[in-house]
C-alpha cells in the first residue's frame, strides 16, 4: 500500500515536472513580454495609467503563452476544437490578467502608493501568484486533451486515476485471479491415463 502509493506520488512528479520545465520556459519569455512592455507603458506613453499599463502588458504576454503553450508545452494535450480551447484560455488569462492587474491597483488606490517602482513591484507579485493558477488551469481545464498514442505520455491517465497497468494485465493471464480452468486441458488421474473435466 504504502509502495504504491510511494510510485504514484513519484509518477505524478515526473508527469507535472515534464511539462513545468515546459511552461517555466514559456513563462520566462511571456514575463519579459509581460514587465518589459508594462515598464516601457508606465515610463512613457500611459506614464498616469500604471494599472492600464500592467493590462496591456499582460494582454500582450498572453497572446504569446497560448501560441507557446498550445504547440509545445501542452501540444499532446490540446483539445481538437481549437474555439472552446482558445475561449477557455482566454477566461482563465482574464482572471490572471485580473490577480495582477488588481495587485497593482490595490496598491495605487487602497495604499495610495505613488512610486512607480513600487507599483511594478506589486503587479510583479500579483503575476507570481496568476502563474501558479494558470498553470494548474491550463493542465486540468484547457490542455486536457489525452493522446495516449504519445509513448512519452501513454501512462498519464494511470498515474492520476490510479489505475494500475498490472490490474489489467493480471485480468487477461488464463489462470490468474480472474481465469478459469480451461475443459481443453485433461486432468491425470493416479495411473497417468488422462481423463476430460
Amino acid at each position: 500500500m504504502i509502495n504504491s502509493l510511494a510510485d504514484r506520488i513519484r509518477g505524478l512528479a515526473s508527469l507535472f515536472w515534464r511539462e513545468v520545465a515546459k511552461f517555466g520556459a514559456v513563462g520566462g519569455v511571456a514575463f519579459v513580454i509581460d514587465n518589459g512592455l508594462t515598464y516601457y507603458l508606465m515610463h512613457g506613453p500611459m506614464t498616469d495609467s500604471e494599472a492600464k499599463a500592467r493590462f496591456v502588458g499582460a494582454s500582450i504576454a498572453t497572446i504569446f503563452s497560448w501560441v507557446a503553450n498550445r504547440l509545445w508545452t501542452f501540444r499532446h494535450r490540446r483539445q481538437a476544437n481549437v474555439l472552446r480551447e482558445f475561449l477557455m484560455f482566454i477566461l482563465i488569462n482574464g482572471i490572471g490578467i485580473g490577480i495582477s492587474t488588481g495587485f497593482t491597483a490595490l496598491a495605487k488606490y487602497s495604499f495610495n502608493v505613488t512610486d512607480k517602482n513600487m507599483l511594478f513591484a506589486a503587479g510583479v507579485v500579483g503575476i507570481l501568484v496568476a502563474t501558479v493558477v494558470r498553470f494548474f488551469a491550463y493542465r486540468f481545464l484547457v490542455f486536457n486533451q489525452e493522446l495516449d498514442q504519445e509513448p512519452e505520455f501513454s501512462h498519464d491517465h494511470e498515474i492520476i486515476e490510479g489505475h494500475p497497468q498490472d490490474k489489467a494485465a493480471a485480468a487477461s493471464i488464463p489462470g490468474g485471479p480472474a481465469g478459469t480452468r480451461g475443459s481443453e486441458v485433461p486432468d491425470q488421474d493416479a495411473s497417468g491415463s488422462t481423463r476430460q473435466s
